[in-house]
């Protein structure tokens, strides 16, 4: 008998399916990965401009924290209107909006004055690009199938992590070159350079992107269109027949509202980090602008690894609750560890640790609340989870300032951000849903 391993026969279907695949992921993951690079950045440049900024302005720690916070209860306001109005009007037109004004408003905190023109701007900012994440995660639910959906999110999600392995050096450098062009400050300059691509980009958006598989799609062949459609739609029955697929559903189903607890808690720890790392970096004492940025960075290089072979892991087994749970609690139990380490490389590698966890949550996360919500609920249900969660964004920067403040210490606050996610870890316990079938490798 033989002893070699034998595989299934690979078949015509197999064949399309990777093509199809390869080509959603060049035409739409990766274009969307590179818009949400600049939207990240865009995000969270304030926390490398207040290294600067807050002396400029007079901004104490629990001011800076509750302007960097403010920006997500803009971002509540209004993410389940934009997600409802995407769904209306198409992501190439919706998803090419946002971006221009978040843009036009990003250059404006160039100009704030201090406290109160702070918070203005930064919630401004939190409207204008309320509903892009879930605008482009219901996106990916028109093209891509559940069994592939985790590694399609993570790549998207991976932006959340690239954009500071990029645009921490790249921050850091535009600080330390000082420019001072027409009487403005290196962090005003910071704002603005950073702000410009989002603009470009939008316009390139709205000629770019297709918003649905039924739409003429030139780049797929006829083939592998009615493949992919037919399988969507095979998909959405299977999720009517079992799942909730009215907008007011959405409103008493217990999993929508705990999945938003879950992401809230994670996000605690996620922002709290990522908008106040390079203070903390900096409080190491010792590091000029410009190293500064690399050595933030380098946590995010071990978040992009845990949130791809995370999300791999999951789509390979088909399993979504465990991978999400784990990733929580591993995150949590390394940032708490960070906080008590006896030096300052020992706490970066925790910090490294930490990320990879943390992070790794946001590619499988967004695979659970599709597996029970389709149509408008997902529009809504999506933007509910991610919209309401942004408590956690604003409450994980504001509570590290605070604390900062009080205790003129970093690690209580680390130790307050720890909790979050593994909070988040145990609440992902009580998530009832199917597993999917595992995607080929």
């Amino acid at each position: 008998m033989s002893m070699i391993a034998t595989h299934p026969p690979v078949t015509v279907e197999d064949d399309i399916r990777k093509s199809v695949l390869g080509k959603l992921r060049w035409r739409i993951v990766f274009f969307c990965f590179v818009l949400f690079i600049i939207n990240y950045l865009d995000r969270v440049n304030v926390g490398f401009a207040a290294i600067h900024m807050n002396k400029d302005l007079g901004l104490s720690a629990t001011a800076y924290g509750l302007g960097a916070g403010i920006f997500f209860l803009g971002y509540i306001a209004f993410e389940i209107p934009s997600n409802m109005i995407m769904h209306k009007v198409g992501p190439r037109r919706w998803i090419a909006r946002i971006m221009v004004s978040w843009g036009i408003v990003s250059c404006c905190m160039a100009f704030v004055k201090g406290e109160t023109s702070f918070y203005i701007v930064r919630f401004l900012l939190g409207l204008a690009e309320a509903g892009f994440v879930p605008g482009v995660l219901l996106y990916l639910t028109y093209w891509f199938p559940q069994r592939d959906r985790a590694k399609a999110t993570a790549g998207f999600m991976t932006a959340t992590v690239l954009s500071t392995v990029i645009g921490a050096p790249l921050s850091g450098w535009i600080l330390s070159s000082n420019p001072t062009w027409f009487g403005l400050a290196a962090w005003q300059w910071l704002f603005i350079l950073e702000a410009a691509p989002a603009v470009i980009l939008g316009v390139v958006t709205f000629f770019y992107l297709v918003d649905r598989p039924q739409t003429d799609t030139r780049w797929l062949t006829a083939t592998e269109r009615s493949r992919l459609i037919a399988e969507l739609d095979r998909e959405d029955r299977a999720v009517k027949a079992v799942g909730t697929h009215s907008f007011r559903a959405i409103f008493s189903d217990y999993r929508v509202w705990l999945l938003t607890l879950i992401y809230m808690f994670n996000a605690m720890a996620v922002y709290g980090v990522v908008l106040w790392l390079p203070q903390i970096v900096r409080s190491i004492g010792g590091l000029t602008d410009l190293q500064t940025g690399f050595v933030t960075a380098i946590p995010f290089v071990f978040a992009t690894l845990g949130l791809v072979f995370v999300a791999r892991n999951s789509d390979a087994t088909g399993e979504r609750k465990w991978h999400t749970a784990l990733s929580a609690l591993l995150g949590g139990v390394f940032l708490a560890a960070s906080a008590f380490a006896p030096s300052p490389l020992v706490g970066l590698l925790l910090l490294c640790a930490a990320a990879a966890g943390v992070w790794a949550v946001l590619g499988v996360f967004w695979s659970l609340p599709t597996l029970f919500l389709t149509g408008p609920a997902a529009a809504g249900g999506l933007a509910a989870i991610n919209g309401f969660a942004q408590i956690g964004g604003f409450a994980g920067p504001y509570l590290v300032g605070w604390i900062k403040d009080t205790t003129q210490s970093f690690t209580p606050a680390l130790l307050t951000l720890a909790a979050g996610p593994i909070i988040a870890a145990i609440l992902c316990l009580a998530v009832k849903v199917k597993k999917v079938p595992a995607a080929q490798r």
